[in-house]
């Protein structure tokens, strides 16, 4: 079982998009997936159909040890599992400082199915928080999705200063998994030079398949779908398609 941070601490990077996309690929291409939504908005929650007001329980009871986690799964009609999250949340991150083990609540509930799942996906929130640490913890490795703008290189600084405390003092094996560039647009000056700055410092960390601006994508969310359900057609959806094929062959997996 691969479990993989989709993380920023930048908002308005195409965090949830990847998340519920890549999760929707990867359920297409045969794979069990697991999408877990621990961003107190819920959008990947929506995202994926489900109403958040209904989903209960969420992973706020799962964090505060109210539920199991197969318990508060949920399954989607795309193919995938999804563990919801709404409001509530929010309030985890002053009740789980008094709780032992606070950063390890999310790896411990996940030991629990790993022979259930290929691939676990957790949507973090944009902000590193004990939400995001226990994502961090738990996870084998980091998708950073980024917008190829000036103010998206200091950002990306700042979340590489943070994976190296994480490694240094919670979890030792966590990686950088690749970079994904989100948002692209290849008529952009600026956005081809923040590119090529990427290639050049990153390497292979950068991943080949890169998502373009797309109407699809932004449009798929206020129908409760992924892109690749609400028109897979759409260079967005083919765009995830093509990044869940290149995921798996970093990880020698051949899609089912």
């Amino acid at each position: 079982m691969r479990i993989l941070a989709i993380t920023n601490q930048k908002g308005g990077v195409g965090k949830t998009t990847s998340a519920v996309n890549l999760s929707a690929a990867l359920a297409k291409l045969g794979k069990r997936v697991l999408l877990i939504d621990l961003d107190p908005q819920g959008n990947a929650t929506t995202g994926c159909g489900i109403v958040k007001t209904d989903a209960l329980p969420t992973v706020y009871q799962l964090l505060l040890g109210d539920t199991t986690l197969g318990g508060a799964i949920l399954k989607t009609e795309f193919g995938f599992d999804i563990l919801p999250a709404n409001r509530e949340l929010a309030g985890a991150e002053i009740e789980l400082i008094e709780l032992d083990g606070r950063e390890q609540r999310l790896k411990d509930a996940l030991a629990t199915v790993t022979d259930q799942y290929d691939y676990v996906l957790i949507d973090c929130p944009p902000a590193l928080n004990m939400l995001t640490v226990n994502a961090l913890v738990a996870s084998q490795s980091v998708m950073i999705p980024m917008q190829c703008e000036y103010y998206a290189l200091e950002g990306l600084s700042d979340l590489v200063e943070t994976l190296r405390k994480v490694r240094g003092n919670l979890n030792p094996n966590l990686e950088i998994e690749g970079l994904l560039r989100t948002m692209y647009n290849a008529q952009n000056t600026l956005t081809q030079q923040v590119s090529d700055e990427l290639m050049n410092h990153f390497g292979d960390k950068v991943y080949e398949t890169i998502i373009p601006r797309n109407v699809r994508l932004a449009e798929a969310p206020s129908h409760g779908k992924p892109a690749t359900a609400y028109d897979a057609a759409s260079k967005g959806a083919q765009a995830y398609v093509a990044l869940a094929e290149e995921l798996l062959v970093r990880h020698g997996k051949a899609a089912a």
